[in-house]
């Protein structure tokens, strides 16, 4: 009986998955992403250029007049900004990748289904477009030549190329896959009860969030390949602009001319030590006033009184679970972990880790994400949690929601335990220092949230 094929994109949550599938799946890695634009040219098609990339070039006039005449009648047509296909990007199979994408389309030549199982946002989305394009349509792609760093030294050889014969097998034994049985499948949470949601309703790839991806890749490249040599000239060689870093870059230098522009007033305040034979003592503060010195001069040698005294109860909300964005400042602020650090510590929470005779469990949910929802599922287990650990005066009548914000995409859930009773240091011994500590930020971040207000 043939298997069906479950595809992802790291071989660790492919491990993961695999204990939860059973016998009737293959799961395999693609190992990331398996096409991209072009490393050589820019790989867009740009109002201006001609057609098949190249840039329009302006002819000098010289003495052989009519040659230049000849020349222009041979020049490519100009691609016009009404063109429908403006800013198309042209696809490629990323260098390396043409072994991986062959073991995938043996395997999928011989599976009753093909499940693409990226993750749950654009990138993963892309991903999943791009294996259903390279599967379905083998002949299409052609895989990039392996090539070096314009900035790396002459000496730096290139990867080895794909021997020729083994070039001519895999493109006899490439058969097209029927694009009726591929599918595609996503789950915020690698556990069992989410995944069998997952391949109980199977939906085709999402258009709307690859394009989304496609046009983030396509302003990457455009800001890249025409900013950048910009920076080469006037900078230093070896700098990148970005599509994200150009633009914070003037903000940042917008805001640093206000600063420079800003003309400084002085100002006083008045702050009176007050004491009343016994400690502590108490400070005053003088907010509005005017004529400084005439004040301090009155009320040096006055006598002060308490004309009341106010108490008030504050309240200390708990804050929501995790976004992306606040996992990754609550990481820096208490462990002095950077961004980057963060994201590919919860990458693996998420993916699974292996805890002793339970194999590779994945420990949190999907780690990128706008939204503070949570799932009934868990708000039922950590309102179960939180009277039997910590006590029920801890515990509110009714569960704490919040609200995400405008955009949030709401489908997503917060950043959370994929199980709340499973504790920090019930798992401490499996994990390294970096990860323990992680996951239990993440950990107590979740359950606090559930919890009532400080007072």
């Amino acid at each position: 009986m043939a298997r069906s094929l479950v595809i992802v994109e790291s071989p660790a949550k492919a491990k993961t998955i695999n204990k939860y599938l059973g016998r009737s799946f293959t799961v395999k890695a693609s190992i990331g992403h398996v096409m991209d634009l072009p490393k050589k040219t820019i790989g867009i098609r740009l109002p201006g250029e001609e057609e098949g990339g190249k840039k329009k070039k302006k002819s000098k006039a010289k003495k052989g007049g009519k040659k230049a005449k000849g020349q222009e009648k041979q020049a490519g047509k100009l691609i016009s900004i009404d063109d429908e296909k403006i800013f198309e990007p042209t696809l490629q199979i990323i260098a390396g990748k043409g072994k991986v994408i062959n073991d995938l389309r043996k395997a999928a030549h011989s599976a009753d289904a093909v499940y693409l199982a990226g993750d749950p946002d654009r990138e993963g989305e892309a991903i999943s477009a791009h294996l259903a394009l390279v599967l379905s349509k083998p002949a299409r792609f052609i895989e990039q030549e392996p090539s070096v760093s314009r900035f790396k030294k002459k000496e730096a050889r290139p990867e080895e190329p794909v021997k020729k014969e083994d070039e001519t097998d895999s493109k006899k034994e490439v058969v097209a896959i029927d694009p009726k049985k591929i599918f595609r499948v996503t789950f915020n949470e690698i556990t069992p009860k989410a995944i069998r949601a997952a391949f109980d309703k199977p939906r085709q790839v999402d258009s709307n969030l690859v394009d989304a991806q496609q046009a983030r890749r396509v302003l990457d490249r455009i800001v890249g390949y025409k900013v950048s040599p910009i920076l080469w000239d006037k900078v230093r060689r070896g700098l990148s602009a970005g599509r994200v870093q150009t633009v914070a870059l003037r903000l940042i230098v917008e805001r640093e001319m206000q600063i420079r522009a800003f003309v400084p007033q002085e100002y006083w305040t008045i702050h009176a030590m007050l004491d009343a034979g016994q400690p502590p003592l108490f400070e005053a503060k003088l907010f509005k006033h005017q004529g400084e010195d005439k004040i301090v001069a009155s009320v040096s040698k006055a006598k002060w009184q308490v004309a009341g005294v106010a108490q008030k109860e504050k309240r200390r909300n708990p804050p929501p679970p995790f976004t992306t964005s606040k996992l990754q400042q609550a990481a820096y602020n208490r462990l002095r972990y950077t961004a980057k650090r963060t994201m590919s510590l919860a990458q693996k929470l998420y993916e699974g880790v292996e805890l002793g005779d339970e194999g590779s469990v994945a420990l949190i949910t999907y780690m990128r994400t706008d939204s503070v929802h949570v799932s009934n599922d868990a708000l039922i287990q950590v309102r179960e949690l939180i009277p039997e650990r910590f006590g029920s005066n801890y515990l509110p009548e009714k569960p704490n929601y919040y609200k995400s914000k405008k955009d949030a995409q709401e489908a997503h859930e917060a950043v959370r335990p994929t199980d709340a009773m499973r504790a920090p240091e019930d798992v401490r011994k499996y994990l390294d220092e970096d990860l323990f500590k992680l996951y239990q930020l993440i950990w107590q971040r979740f359950v606090a949230s559930q919890m009532l207000p400080a007072i």
